[in-house]
């Protein structure tokens, strides 16, 4: 099954192929295609994971801080095989 990640970054509509080998997750794997360096976001966001008292404090801030990189729209998409 092949993957691939749509995305907006600064309002230009971008589509790339995504595999978990290379990225843990979309966000990684976008940020990566457009050369954003992830290492302080990376820190802060387990910062986050260890002093939020809910899960979705952390789906909160990265989603925010996505947006602040100029990303918005983000999908993965799973193209299921054709049947023979």
């Amino acid at each position: 099954m092949s993957r691939s990640i749509s995305y907006k970054f600064k309002g230009q509509s971008k589509k790339i192929p995504f595999s978990y080998d290379k990225f843990h997750d979309m966000y990684e794997a976008v940020a990566a295609a457009e050369g954003i360096d992830l290492t302080n976001f990376l820190k802060m966001e387990q910062q986050v994971a260890m002093t939020a008292k809910r899960k979705a404090a952390m789906k909160d801030y990265r989603q925010q801080e996505f947006i602040r990189f100029g990303f918005s729209d983000i999908y993965l998409h799973k193209d299921e095989p054709e049947a023979s």
